[in-house]
């Protein structure tokens, strides 16, 4: 099984209790289907407006493929003043 990790900033660490998370990857190839996995396992991510995945310290689209060893962030909505 494939495990990956997940870091996680802001809300988003609230949300998942710590600093990172490992999730089961198997099946998982893009940042979207990463996304809908989270949403799941944490439903208080669904309830953000919105947040953006990370790869390799850049911003993901939906069709971003992840590869194993891959960094993974979760970086939430960011409120300026």
């Amino acid at each position: 099984m494939i495990i990956m990790k997940v870091l996680a900033f802001g809300i988003a660490r609230e949300i998942f209790g710590s600093a990172s998370v490992d999730v089961p990857a198997d099946g998982l190839s893009t940042a979207a289907e990463l996304q809908d996995v989270l949403k799941h396992q944490y439903p208080r991510l669904a309830q953000l407006s919105s947040f953006m995945i990370a790869v390799n310290g850049e911003y993901a689209q939906a069709d971003t493929i992840i590869y194993e060893g891959d960094e993974v962030a979760i970086i939430p909505p960011v409120s300026g003043g």
